[in-house]
């Protein structure tokens, strides 16, 4: 089936009817349908909570610079839709995207005469699973969308490594109301006979689930030293470290991406002992070019705006640990959050070191009005306003904030996107 790019789009947006179904049978029959493209393919499987899109990013910018042919899938996207889906950091082209997307919705056509139609991130998985193998990727870093054991990247055989990144409490509704149940769902990419690498500084009751399930599943489990991580120097840009025989740079701040990029060079190892060849030039030259907008992100010097996507407990946590860096500046931030995330014991951690708050409604079904949202803001910082416009509160955080001022944006990644996008714009035309 021919389609355009526009064509493409509108298809996998009108698929958000169907929400989101557990089960793996569905993707299988899908999969099945299109000459199962994954068993071809040879993965890096990464669940959790936190990290997983950075811990990813990581991992595939050391295998492209190591020359290996590498995919990369990832979500949500914050700009452009095609960055959920890239090989050696190169999103899918349009022209692509419609020629695997018009394959996939003919084989889900098909599936949804005889069966329940696939959902919208079955049919995203399977056009990326198509695309990485007609384009001969030599390894793909596969991320978990939600959860891991019914999670449609579960269908893939059993990945050279699983990594479970940082977990936390996060779609309590969904994957269970405590750590230890959702830990279960995110072990559920762990495998016979495998590696398994697993974040540092992880919660005990995630840690006892995981160690539990790499027994059973009979996996080599490797948990990096965090306390070896010697941090020599951190600003805005990105952090330098030792850790190991390396001295490593990335462009990325704060103790929790040290903590990611620690996984990301086990995750390496543990390739290296499946057969791939890396070179400690590969690892260091990696780490530095890897790229992942949105976490403390300078997005501005002038004025001073710094743009993160944390919206859940511990990423707003790790973020106020980073605004610490800055301790000078007052800070106004721009915050909109979905309604179904811990909004309260979120914003306990860094609204009382804002001077002021500007709630706003991301564009989504899900969000929490900006009114709610100043409601739970007021208990914490004393200046607060609301704008259902993300445009609108920026431009009165830029009126009123001071030059030497801080503009934080944070709350979603579908806030951070449109943010993004807004700021970026205005600096090219001058308006800024």
């Amino acid at each position: 089936m021919s389609m355009t790019y526009q064509e493409t789009m509108e298809y996998i947006h009108s698929l958000l009817r169907f929400g989101s179904k557990p089960g793996l049978a569905r993707i299988g029959r899908l999969l099945e349908l299109l000459g199962n493209p994954q068993k071809n393919l040879r993965f890096v499987h990464i669940a959790g909570t936190n990290g997983k899109g950075s811990t990813t990013a990581m991992i595939a910018s050391v295998l492209t610079t190591a020359g290996y042919k590498t995919g990369m899938y990832t979500s949500p996207f914050v700009i452009d839709f095609r960055e959920r889906m890239q090989i050696d950091g190169e999103m899918i082209g349009m022209d692509a995207l419609a020629e695997q997307a018009g394959r996939v919705r003919q084989a889900a056509d098909r599936l949804a005469e005889t069966e329940e139609s696939a959902t919208e991130f079955e049919i995203v998985t399977a056009i990326a699973l198509c695309w990485f193998e007609a384009s001969g990727c030599d390894i793909v870093c596969l991320e978990v969308g939600l959860g891991g054991r019914f999670d449609a990247t579960n269908i893939i055989e059993p990945p050279l490594v699983s990594v479970i990144t940082s977990i936390s409490l996060d779609h309590t509704q969904v994957l269970g109301d405590n750590v230890a149940q959702i830990a279960y769902e995110k072990c559920g990419i762990i495998k016979p006979l495998g590696i398994t690498v697993t974040y540092p500084d992880q919660d005990p009751q995630a840690l006892t689930v995981i160690m539990q399930r790499a027994f059973e599943e009979n996996n080599t489990l490797i948990r990096p030293n965090l306390s070896a991580a010697e941090i020599l120097s951190s600003d805005l840009y990105g952090t330098v470290f030792r850790y190991d025989r390396f001295t490593l740079r990335i462009p990325l701040v704060g103790r929790h991406q040290v903590a990611n990029a620690i996984t990301a060079v086990e995750t390496i190892g543990a390739l290296k002992s499946r057969g791939f060849m890396i070179t400690d030039a590969n690892i260091m030259a990696g780490l530095q070019a890897v790229k992942w907008p949105a976490r403390f992100e300078v997005l501005s010097a002038n004025p001073f705006m710094i743009l993160d996507g944390a919206h859940n407990e511990a990423g707003v946590a790790a973020l106020a640990d980073n605004l610490k860096l800055l301790v000078d500046r007052d800070v106004t931030a721009v915050v909109g959050m979905l309604a179904d995330k811990e909004v309260e014991n979120s914003l306990r951690h860094i609204l009382p070191m804002c001077k002021r708050v500007i709630a706003v409604t991301p564009l989504n079904p899900r969000a929490m009005p900006a009114m709610d949202l100043k409601a739970i803001a007021s208990k914490w910082c004393g200046s607060v306003s609301a704008d259902d416009s993300i445009e609108h509160g920026i431009r009165r955080a830029l009126r009123e904030s001071g030059e030497q001022d801080l503009i934080l944006i944070f709350g979603s990644l579908f806030l951070a996107g449109d943010a993004r996008r807004m700021v970026l714009q205005w600096k090219q035309e001058g308006s800024l």
